[in-house]
């Protein structure tokens, strides 16, 4: 999703900043993307924060939106989930998106305002199993952007939320079986899993102009799914 967003922005003419703790990734996928600048770090690491928001500054002298779209899944029982991995989750899904937009927003109020938005998920709108850690961070960013909206917006500055539901990343497609893809698909309206370009679609929506007078908003980009709660799919055949 963070990728097929940069290409997003590039294709609007913009420069964009990419961050990734996966060094050899991140060189590989920005190979040839002159118009963007990959640095290597870690979101949950505040001296690291300041350093890639400090070379912002200094490469383009201007922030006019921050995407906060790193994020870690762990999924588990409750029973399993030890603390440890619990605080995995949080350090990049919740304090990374503190710290950066902490960061990041006087640079965004230095040429009179800017966006944020916060990448949560379809698991911080409806609670599901084995997401004890994800669920829950993922609903904490959604109220961190209500109050990033709240406090901001008096500078200029606009925060929102995107909750992806299922996306057909590689990942995902790695690791949902044939059943769990079959079982999404019936229980969401549209019948199919998004993709990662409609997703940044959304996020590129509320970054723009277009979106001057949204602020403190969830779009759930997720085909339906929250729409239609716990109903039993049977019910809808």
């Amino acid at each position: 999703i963070g990728l097929a967003t940069a290409h997003r922005f590039l294709r609007e003419g913009w420069q964009v900043v990419m961050i990734d703790r996966d060094g050899d990734e991140l060189t590989k996928v920005s190979q040839g993307l002159n118009a963007a600048l990959p640095v290597i770090a870690d979101v949950s690491e505040p001296e690291q924060v300041d350093d890639f928001i400090g070379e912002t500054e200094k490469r383009f002298g201007r922030l006019d939106a921050l995407v906060n779209n790193a994020g870690v899944a762990d999924f588990g029982p409750i029973a399993e989930t030890t603390f440890e991995r619990w605080r995995t989750i949080m350090a990049t899904n919740l304090d990374g998106v503190f710290l950066t937009s902490q960061a990041a927003t006087p640079l965004l109020a230095k040429d009179g305002g800017g966006a944020i938005v916060n990448i949560a998920s379809i698991s911080g709108l409806r609670a599901s199993t084995l997401r004890v850690a994800y669920g829950t961070s993922k609903a904490a960013v959604i109220q961190l952007t209500l109050q990033q909206a709240a406090e901001l917006g008096e500078i200029g500055i606009r925060a929102n939320a995107v909750a992806p539901g299922p996306v057909r990343t590689k990942l995902a497609m790695a690791v949902h079986t044939p059943e769990i893809i079959a079982a999404y698909h019936d229980a969401l309206p549209l019948n199919r899993y998004g993709s990662e370009e409609e997703i940044a679609n959304a996020i590129w929506f509320l970054c723009s102009d277009e979106a001057s007078f949204i602020t403190g908003q969830v779009i759930a980009a997720d085909g339906g799914f929250e729409a239609t709660g716990v109903g039993l799919p049977a019910l809808r055949s």
